[in-house]
């Protein structure tokens, strides 16, 4: 069987923990990040983890992870 590629947008986009579970970074967190509160802008530092929709599709783009 041949060699599977690695997605490299979703390589730099996703992180997979060590139990599994493949995170991701809030939206809006790097533009007109000036005028936002300081509390609304440590939120954004915090990872979430991917929806159970959109699991099964990130975990093809990312096959050795």
């Amino acid at each position: 069987m041949p060699k599977l590629k690695t997605h490299k947008g979703a390589k730099s986009r996703f992180q997979v923990t060590g139990s599994g579970k493949i995170m991701r970074t809030k939206c809006g967190k790097s533009h007109l990040r000036r005028n936002k509160a300081p509390r609304t802008k440590r939120l954004y530092d915090e990872m979430m983890e991917v929806s159970s929709a959109d699991r099964r599709r990130i975990k093809r783009l990312l096959p050795y992870k």
